[in-house]
């Protein structure tokens, strides 16, 4: 891996399975390798605020908010978690990163390159996963509801902006409708590809 870490991160609609398969690949590498788990919203001052007021409530704030919020909370988690494992030539998982932004204040038809723009800062992982399962299944399987944008129209126009990155070649898709460990598998084995060329 060089002179630094390896940055992977999954990303998916809400109630995929990420966060299962973001744990249940960190723990495999952990057999070999010096791996870390992370996530966004963080658990940083601003990533709590996000889960309280952003997440957690009856309607959602503007999309332009949501995405200054969470760049904000993408540079502390980078400064703070992401470049100091990197540092230590870790391999970090993070369970969602900036395409969710990109995805999810996109959906709203926020300017995709704007939301570029505001997070040009954070530095870009050396894999992209977008875990893809249909919206209808993913929306059956948030019941009772968590967040504002757990329902069908907006996870499908979620889906619709990821798409738009798996085209372009910054998302590689898994399928995510196979049995839990058959991704995991599938996974496992495009990082462990990853690393061998890294």
């Amino acid at each position: 891996m060089g002179t630094r870490g390896f940055f992977v991160c999954l990303e998916g609609l809400d109630g995929c399975g990420k966060s299962t398969q973001a744990k249940l690949l960190v723990r495999r590498l952990k057999r070999n390798c010096d791996a870390v788990y992370t996530a966004e919203p963080s658990n940083g001052r601003i990533g709590r605020f996000i889960k309280q007021q952003c997440l957690h409530s009856d309607k959602r704030r503007l999309p332009e908010v949501e995405a200054l919020l969470f760049a904000a909370d993408r540079s502390e988690h980078v400064e703070n978690t992401i470049l100091p494992a990197l540092k230590k030539k870790q391999i970090i998982v993070s369970d969602r990163y900036i395409y969710s932004s990109l995805a999810y204040q996109g959906s709203t038809g926020l300017d995709l390159e704007w939301i570029n723009k505001i997070n040009e800062h954070s530095i870009r992982p050396d894999l992209s996963l977008f875990i893809d399962v249909e919206p209808e299944i993913v929306v059956q399987r948030l019941k009772p509801k968590k967040s504002v944008m757990e329902n069908l129209d907006t996870q499908k126009k979620v889906r619709q902006v990821y798409m738009k990155y798996v085209e372009k070649g910054e998302l590689l898709r898994v399928n995510g409708n196979k049995p839990k460990q058959e991704v995991a598998q599938e996974i496992f084995n495009i990082v462990q590809d990853k690393l061998k060329k890294a």
